[in-house]
Order: C-alpha cells, then structure tokens, then sequence
C-alpha cells in the first residue's frame, strides 16, 4: 500500500473565525480522530497538504502524520476520511484524518489492471470487463496498489472469477469468490 509522510500542528483555536484566519495565513484546519483516542484538532500547510492529498487521490494510501504539539512530536498513521473544498474556487477547507492500526485488518476495494491479449481475443472473440475493483482485506502494509491479472490464457468462452485472483499472502478476498470480473465470449468458426 501506498504510503506518504506529512506534517500537522495541534492547534489551539477552534471556530469559524479561527479557521478564516488560520486559512488567510496558508494553513487548512483538519482533525484527527479514531479508536485510539480523543479527537485533535490540527493545522495543516495547505500547500503542503494539498500537493500530498493530490499525489494519493483515488489510491489506496495511508499518511504517516507527524504532529508537533509545542516541541512534542509523536507520528499517527492515518487515512483521509473526508475532504472539504470550495465547491467555486476548489480551495481546501478542511480535512478529516482517521487514524488506523498497522497491526488489526482493514477492509478495501483494490483496483483491477487487466494485462496481456487474451487468446479468445485473437480468435475473434470480445473480452468483457465485469469488475475493476474487488474488495479485500488485510493489514495495512499487507494491502497492493493493485491487482494485476493476465488475461492471456483466456480462450474462447472462459471466464475469470475473483477466486481465480492471485492474492498476495496475509490478503483474504471479501468480494463474493463466484464473482465474474472478465470473461471472453464469441463463437469458433
């Protein structure tokens, strides 16, 4: 799984106004919140939030977040729960942090990379793709980018299912096994 390291500032000052100001100065107001504790109220560079949040989007990525309360580091590992933006200026507003264990199993959707030319293909047949996306589940470290699969060995009238996946170990399918994510169809001449 994708990871990125950013850092954050406890702060102290809550409120609309607050968050105005702080915004005006380059900074967007974010929380940290999850199992493990009471929730923190943070401030985060924007620039360097959003270049963060941009390089992670629509991917499967945790944050190590370094925050500094007054001298005080300590480093949270975390995914983005929510993202508010200006719906004019596309500015950040606020972001929501969600803080996870790398230790217990968590449950994603992993996106499909179907490779190769499948033999039914080159016999004339169409390939159809049912499933982009399938969920698994796993420790945090455990989850891939993606899946790839080879489509190569299909012929005519196969199909591949989701227990056909090749699953890294430490990785268990959620999705239903009997699932179809690509099939070839077409008929022999």
């Amino acid at each position: 799984m994708l990871q990125i390291d950013m850092t954050a500032r406890v702060r102290k000052t809550v409120g609309k106004g607050a968050a105005r100001t702080m915004r005006r100065a380059g900074n967007t107001p974010a929380i940290i919140y999850g199992p493990q504790g009471t929730p923190i109220a943070l401030e985060c560079n924007t620039k360097e939030l959003t270049l963060g949040l941009l390089s992670i989007h629509r991917k499967n990525a945790f944050i190590n977040l370094e925050i500094d309360d007054e001298g005080k580091k300590t480093l949270r590992h975390v995914i983005t729960r929510e993202i508010q933006t200006d719906p004019v200026q596309d500015n950040l507003l606020h972001a929501d942090f969600y803080e996870v264990s790398l230790d217990k199993p968590m449950e994603f959707q992993v996106p499909l990379k179907y490779v190769g030319k499948a033999k039914g293909v080159v016999l004339g047949g169409d390939m159809t793709i049912a499933r982009n996306k399938v969920a698994v589940s796993g420790k945090l470290l455990d989850i891939p980018d993606l899946i790839e699969v080879d489509v190569a060995p299909l012929g005519l009238g196969a199909a591949l299912t989701c227990k056909d996946l090749g699953l890294s170990e430490g990785v268990s399918l959620v999705s239903n096994p009997d699932t179809v994510c690509v099939s070839i169809s077409g008929a022999a001449e």
